[in-house]
């Protein structure tokens, strides 16, 4: 396939520095090159411009810096509509979650009919009314769904951006109050690690699958590193013990490239200056990989007649 690279060097949506530098860590762990080695066709867009912490508004505390992360938004919004218009699969290097805004307001200029599988430890289903810390990052999916503020649940003119009832939450431990409450009333499915531990990781994606990519042309994937337990992904902003196993994880990456439904990604919250030895960066390539297609014996290799039939 032809894979577009976009980065989204954007740190405004939380308040640890250092995220900013996520996409570098992952082109540093030789991203674009191990993905050409698959056989796809890669090119990197390039990363959007941003506004340093120290130069943004703050503005209303309650949604911090939103003038200047609803301009980030927009700028990485045209960026992935021109990725996809190219026919290239948009792949997102962030940056904070709140660069997914703009990456939904991006693939919705394509249209809406989409689904949406969402790895996170957190909810991001805050609004500027029900969070306690005004970090947009934490509004990302309920801005993309069309809740809370109008500059980001309605950028690029387009509310919601991706369609409700084929939303998918995985790996869920830490909620907000109001989100929960949010997220009760909504028509999204939460599967969180108490679901993985007792359904195992391959009953949860086959289940994931099939909501988000019922009647739809395609899922988006939004990959947050902190879905994974802080010893396996330690460099990251908000980290909550408990996650996702690194094989658990590149379960999931393998069944969804199965699927076949996946057109679009992201990978969001590596944090180099909270990291050991970059090791986060190349977890997260090694899970952009499986995504797209990295298979453990090669894509040659045919499994035991037998083997097959126990599957």
């Amino acid at each position: 396939m032809k894979v577009g690279m976009v980065g989204a060097p954007v740190d405004l949506g939380q308040q640890r520095r250092g995220v900013d530098m996520g996409p570098s860590a992952m082109r540093i762990a030789r991203l674009e090159e191990r993905a050409a080695a698959l056989g796809h066709t890669v090119e990197d867009f390039g990363n959007i411009r941003t506004v340093d912490m120290s130069a943004a508004r703050l503005g209303d505390r309650k949604i911090r810096y939103l003038a200047d992360v609803a301009e980030e938004c927009q700028a990485l919004a045209e960026k992935v509509s021109a990725c996809a218009r190219q026919g290239y699969l948009p792949l997102v290097l962030g940056g904070d979650q709140s660069v997914s805004i703009g990456t939904l307001a991006g693939l919705a200029e394509t249209g809406t009919d989409r689904g949406i599988i969402w790895l996170d430890a957190h909810g991001d289903f805050n609004t500027p009314e029900t969070t306690p810390s005004g970090n947009i990052h934490g509004m990302a999916l309920a801005s993309i769904l069309g809740y809370g503020h109008p500059a980001l649940a309605k950028l690029g003119g387009i509310a919601p951006k991706a369609l409700e009832s084929n939303t998918v939450l995985i790996g869920g431990r830490d909620f907000d109050p109001g989100e929960v409450q949010a997220l009760s009333r909504s028509e999204i499915t939460v599967f969180t690690m108490r679901e993985i531990d007792e359904l195992g990781v391959r009953k949860v994606m086959k289940e994931a699958t099939r909501i988000a990519g019922a009647g739809v042309r395609s899922i988006h994937v939004s990959f947050d590193v902190d879905v994974m337990d802080p010893h396996e992904a330690p460099g990251t902003g908000t980290p909550v013990i408990g996650g996702l196993t690194y094989r658990e994880a590149q379960l999931a990456m393998e069944l969804l490239y199965d699927s076949g439904k996946v057109k679009s990604a992201e990978f969001v919250e590596v944090n180099p200056i909270l990291d050991d030895a970059n090791k986060t960066a190349e977890l997260a390539v090694e899970l952009i990989l499986s995504l797209l297609g990295k298979k453990i014996m090669g894509s040659g290799f045919v499994p035991h007649k037998r083997f097959n039939d126990a599957r």
